[in-house]
């Protein structure tokens, strides 16, 4: 082992660049000769590349491709690596990719000679707080966090002598778009020269590609800044074609090639960068299969002006090359101020020194040359008085706000900047976190820049969350001037103040964050969210904001029936199944979860943080989401169709952070489902709402039945009563409301609340009340009704659309849906109240009973009809009028029951049912009378005659 170190160095020292190009060119022929990429020739193979090749002991990497789909700025992404091993023992193969931190791997996959092991991703598992504080105490580790904006995904596994390995993995990613550009970023550092190295990226945007770039490769310790000053030519071998809606890059260096850039095979960032035509002064809204995007940047709009206050770290850790580039950075900012602006500077260490005291000063030249002065003569000295300084910025914008004259439409802003940790003053980080949301109580946002590895990056960053700014991370050695140059370049030219998007209540749900404080120059805004009423033709959309000269009402429809213009069959890039995918739907859940990621950060309380990673982490699964809160674990593909085994594999992990926590197979948490949604749930008219008004409907005989309970307020109705066979029991309690003016009714009564009561395979219960949902399956939890959620067990399903309904699925065969009735403003006859309706009754046994239940398994037969119109002249044409005919009669288990046609409206009023309506409370359609199903208490199961079985 001594005598092969030796060797190893002594040829490294003697070999120079020369000897690299030979073994370059012997391994492209090599492989050129294996993959058939041209025909054979017969050259002279290299002495010494001979030698490099033997003295190599790690898996030669044989192939590393990249296939991503940019969709609608969503982008998939597939990284495919094979690596062989060609020694006589086995060794260990290294996969490695740096990938944006802001995406989701979406899958991961192994091949080891003939054995495949697949990725799944489950619910990661509470650490003990004891693990918490150990993980606390390490010290942070680039290899580990994030690097600039990205993370380390790290495999490695033995691979057989004379065997290979394949890695697949797939990411996603909602591309954000700043200074006017989107920018897409492949990181290429296969850490070896490749013998196959392709990169291929296909582009679809239906609003039109407009000044698509593909900059040079950029290295890893300037990124951002391009390789050569004024050097704008795209990487050696890059060929790039489009038309006006879709665009293909491809990037295929040889080995020669590779060599040239890096000799040690790590070449850099592959950039590309575009943005989209816009047209529509709304934005560009997307629709497809019941899912919505919205993007939204308006142009062409003058600047608001800004108030801000530059907070610079000047203590002694900043000295040298950190505390100069900031300074740098600075002088071009004061530059780039607007007349109209006003700002201020505070520099602080263990004390806190304001430029100028108590004002914010106008841009005039002199005040932008006494800041300059001001900067220069910052010197490093002190600790890090963090809270001190943020309180007397706050206070400095807020007296300013409050002593001037200040338009509404003007920007507020601080501007943070530090390199390390609270050191002097208050050092507690949730007492500062308090004390600056204190400061500012929402009336300006701040923003905050870390730079380097001793920097508190969850401080700042929460800082920012929780102050309606953004933060950035700058690495030490990086060019922080042109980094802190560029951020300021995206928050300096507000365009708009107080945002707000608007979508009609009743044709959308589950919509992402709607309200932004501001809009700036080159950026955009995004909401995503769910349809509603997917048999409307349009989609009405209101925007209102603040601008420099006026406020803003923006209002338009979006029409819904183009259904083949957002249609990716058929794509160049989704051959390999991804057009299978509503790339729509998945970008909703990425920002519905980013959303959650970010809410869970800002809050200070236990329940409301466990309430939002439970949610998350539902919708994770769902997505198949690498998040914090799950993980990837691999299994053993199986030959059959059984559960995969799981087997041990060996894989290092290290460097990939929460991105992958273990690659070593474990069983899944309890009372996580793992598998998608098939469908969207739909609501049979099947249904007890209103008054309440009761429907059956009978899809065999194509009728529907519909009749009235005239109850009693506090009457406990029994819906549906299944507990021998399925162990399900639905019952609904009554209140009461006076009865309209006029009106025949006495009073009127609603469902105020609706139990829902499984004991198979466990025991537990469901309360829901319009205002909250219980539920108890050994641990109570409390759910509210204005909160989206979502909660699974292993046979119970409640997902809760904010204000809107609960879906209740139970052992996948079983579905009810509960509608949440709210008045704005209620009559004095109208209550607060519930619906339910039956969406599958699949689960529930042909011995079911209740007033609804018992109808679930039979079928009715309308024996005669008088009327001049058939029934199905009846149902197309509902303006004509019908009057009651006797001789209308129905025939329900062997019983004649008379009936009338009625109307009937469902879904909140937007649906009307054609039915034949049963008088009397039922008489003769329900078995026995009404009375008969009146219930004890909410829990009764009444498994028999006057005996109760209770939960």
């Amino acid at each position: 082992m001594i005598l092969w170190l030796w060797l190893c160095w002594g040829f490294s020292t003697s070999a120079g660049q020369p000897d690299s190009e030979l073994m370059a060119r012997y391994l492209e022929e090599k492989l050129m000769a294996d993959y058939s990429i041209m025909e054979q020739v017969a050259r002279r193979v290299p002495r010494q590349a001979k030698f490099l090749q033997r003295l190599e002991t790690r898996p030669r990497m044989s192939e590393f491709t990249v296939k991503s789909t940019i969709i609608s700025r969503y982008a998939f992404t597939t990284v495919s690596c094979t690596m062989v091993n060609s020694g006589s023992e086995a060794r260990e193969g290294v996969f490695e990719m740096q990938i944006p931190a802001a995406a989701f791997i979406s899958n991961f996959t192994m091949s080891i000679g003939n054995k495949t092991y697949y990725g799944e991703v489950t619910g990661k598992e509470k650490k003990h707080s004891s693990d918490d504080k150990a993980r606390q105490k390490k010290p942070p580790s680039p290899t580990n966090g994030r690097e600039n904006g990205y993370e380390t995904f790290k495999a490695s596994v033995f691979i057989p002598r004379k065997m290979q390995a394949k890695f697949l993995l797939h990411y996603e990613e909602l591309l954000q778009r700043r200074l006017g550009k989107y920018e897409y970023t492949l990181s290429i550092r296969p850490q070896q020269l490749v013998g196959r190295l392709r990169v291929e990226v296909n582009i679809l945007e239906n609003s039109g590609i407009v000044s698509l770039e593909v900059p040079p490769l950029r290295n890893s310790k300037h990124k951002g800044n391009g390789k050569v000053e004024g050097d704008v030519s795209p990487p050696p071998s890059t060929v790039v074609g489009h038309t006006k809606t879709l665009a293909k890059v491809t990037f295929n260096p040889s080995v020669v090639e590779q060599t040239r850039i890096a000799r040690n095979g790590i070449l850099g960032d592959f950039i590309i960068r575009y943005d989209v035509n816009r047209e529509l002064s709304v934005g560009d809204v997307q629709i497809l299969n019941g899912y919505f995007v919205h993007y939204f940047a308006p142009t062409d709009l003058p600047p608001l002006p800004k108030n801000v206050v530059f907070v610079l770290d000047s203590s002694a850790s900043m000295v040298g090359t950190k505390l100069k580039q900031t300074k740098e950075a600075l002088f071009t900012i004061l530059q780039d101020l607007r007349p109209e602006d006003h700002f201020n500077i505070i520099g602080f260490s263990n004390r806190i020194k304001v430029w100028q005291q108590d004002q914010l000063v106008p841009v005039t030249p002199n005040n932008i040359r006494d800041a300059k002065k001001y900067i220069h003569n910052m010197s490093p000295t002190g600790g890090t008085n963090i809270n001190g300084a943020l309180q007397t910025g706050a206070k400095l914008l807020n007296d300013y706000i409050a002593q001037n004259d200040i338009d509404a439409r003007t920007v507020s802003l601080i501007i943070f900047l530090t390199d390390g940790r609270p050191t002097v003053g208050e050092t507690q980080s949730s007492k500062i976190l308090s004390n600056t949301k204190d400061a500012i109580r929402d009336k300006f946002c701040l923003f905050t820049i870390g730079i380097g590895n001793d920097v508190d990056h969850k401080l700042l960053e929460r800082m920012a969350l929780e102050n309606c700014g953004m933060t950035r991370h700058f690495q030490e050695d990086e060019d922080a001037a042109s980094h802190l140059k560029g951020f300021y370049d995206e928050i300096g030219t507000p365009l708009l103040s107080d945002i707000r998007i608007d979508y009609p209540e009743d044709n959308v749900e589950q919509v992402t964050q709607n309200f932004f404080p501001n809009y700036f120059n080159g950026s955009e805004i995004i909401i995503a969210g769910k349809l509603i009423n997917r048999t409307s033709d349009s989609l009405h959309v209101e925007v209102t904001a603040s601008n420099s000269k006026k406020y803003i009402l923006l209002k338009t429809d979006v029409a819904i029936d183009f259904p083949s213009r957002n249609d990716i069959r058929g794509v160049p890039g989704l051959e390999d199944g991804k057009g299978d995918k509503n790339y729509i739907e998945r970008a909703w859940s990425y920002l519905t979860i980013k959303e959650l990621l970010k809410s869970r950060l800002k809050s200070d309380d236990n329940q409301e943080k466990d309430y939002l990673m439970e949610k998350a982490k539902s919708m994770a699964l769902t997505y198949n989401f690498v998040t914090p809160f799950t993980v990837l674990k691999m299994r053993e593909a199986g030959l059959h169709s059984e559960p995969p085994q799981e087997e041990f594999i060996s894989p290092s992990t290290d460097g990939i952070g929460e991105k992958l926590q273990s690659l070593q197979g474990h069983k899944a948490p309890p009372g996580i489902s793992r598998q998608q949604d098939k469908q969207r749930i739909k609501i049979s008219k099947t249904s007890a709402d209103g008054d309440p008004h009761f429907v059956i409907d009978f899809p065999s005989s194509k009728l529907s039945v519909c009749f009235n309970i005239d109850g009693e307020p506090g009457d406990i109705l029994r819906l549906v009563s299944d507990h021998k066979e399925s162990g399900v029991t639905v019952n609904g309690k009554l209140i009461g409301a006076p009865a309209p003016p006029n009106g025949h009714k006495k009073h009127r009564t609603y469902f105020s609340t609706i139990t829902i009561l499984s004991n198979k395979p466990e025991r537990s219960y469901l309360e829901i009340t319009p205002k909250r949902v219980i539920l108890d399956d050994g641990e109570r939890l409390l759910l509210s009704c204005d909160r989206s959620a979502v909660v699974r067990s292993s046979s119970l399903e409640v997902s809760i659309s904010a204000n809107s309904n609960i879906t209740v699925t139970i052992r996948d065969t079983i579905s009810f849906v509960i509608l949440i009735h709210h008045y704005k403003k209620p009559a004095p006859y109208q209550r607060n109240h519930l619906g339910f309706y039956i969406s599958n009754s699949k689960g529930l046994s042909s011995d079911s009973h209740g007033l609804l239940g018992q109808f679930l398994n039979h079928e009715v037969k309308l024996l005669q009809e008088s009327l001049n119109t058939s029934h199905q002249q009846v149902g197309q044409n509902q303006t004509e009028a019908l009057k009651p005919n006797p001789t209308n009669t129905l025939k329900v288990k062997g019983r004649l029951v008379p009936v009338v046609w009625k109307q009937r409206r469902i879904y909140n009023g937007q649906q009307e049912v054609d039915c034949w309506f049963a008088k009397n409370n039922a008489d003769k359609l329900i078995d026995g009378s009404y009375k008969d199903y009146l219930a004890s208490h909410p829990f009764d199961t009444g498994t028999s005659f006057g005996m109760l079985n209770n939960l």
